[in-house]
């Protein structure tokens, strides 16, 4: 974001902090800090609220250059119930975050981050519904084992599963995964008709391969090229780029269904 900044690249800096607040610390944080902040007092508790106080001071500051009222509205509404502030939001120090990185806290934190977002992709791709899954780890490390003890309950809540079992081999009716070069495997039996998905997502994968087509030819039309405003052309281009990134979301869900019974 400072580099944006510094660029001048206003967009730039603007979704980078987006992505911060809402992709990280809204979509992770705040659900993994739940049941912590929910449970019994202890030390566990008091440092997962210091944490997300200072998670809280540095994301208003991030954001204060693109909402400069309701983010200093916020940091004096906050300070009545922490400890007082120096001063207004304009003038806090710019954050400094080097030499925050921690490969360790990232590989247990990534990895459940990758899992969960993994199972939500295949069930939004596949129209799985509510139903909960069962989770089957194929020929897991000692790591994911041990990862899987340590955050059964959160996978449980946030993916959707009745069970977190292992497995030397995924079952003929599973859908598999690969999270961080390991097989994470959903048993299907009884929760779609898989013959009827392999059908269905042909007829996707058709239509969108029929939308790139279609756009093709317009693009390589000369004479569209030179009549038509560059505002139309750059939508017919954006309109190929997001059915390609469909067909190749479609191709993903049918190589899973390939072993699937």
């Amino acid at each position: 974001m400072t580099q944006a900044l510094e660029a001048f690249k206003f967009n730039e800096a603007a979704g980078s902090v987006y992505r911060f607040v809402w992709n990280v610390v809204c979509d992770w944080y705040i659900e993994l800090a739940k049941p912590v902040l929910a449970g019994p007092d202890g030390a566990a508790k008091t440092e997962t609220r210091a944490m997300t106080a200072w998670v809280l001071d540095e994301a208003l500051k991030l954001m204060h250059p693109f909402m400069p009222f309701i983010t200093e509205e916020l940091w004096r509404l906050t300070a009545e119930h922490g400890p007082a502030r120096h001063g207004p939001l304009a003038l806090a120090a710019w954050p400094q975050h080097d030499g925050l990185d921690d490969p360790e806290a990232e590989a247990e934190i990534g990895w459940l981050v990758d899992l969960v977002t993994a199972v939500r992709s295949v069930r939004a791709e596949m129209k799985i519904p509510n139903a909960e899954l069962a989770l089957v780890l194929v020929n897991a490390s000692a790591e994911t084992h041990g990862r899987a003890a340590r955050w059964t309950e959160f996978i449980k809540r946030l993916a959707r599963f009745s069970s977190i079992g292992f497995a030397d081999a995924p079952s003929a009716d599973a859908v598999q995964l690969i999270v961080r070069g390991e097989v994470a495997a959903l048993p299907l039996t009884g929760i779609i008709d898989v013959a009827a998905e392999r059908a269905r997502l042909t007829k996707e994968l058709a239509r969108a391969a029929a939308d790139i087509a279609r756009v093709d030819a317009k693009l390589g039309n000369s004479d569209f090229l030179a009549r038509a405003p560059e505002e139309v052309v750059e939508g017919e281009r954006e309109k190929r780029e997001e059915a390609e990134q469909r067909r190749g979301k479609i191709r993903e869900a049918l190589d899973r269904l390939k072993g699937a019974a």
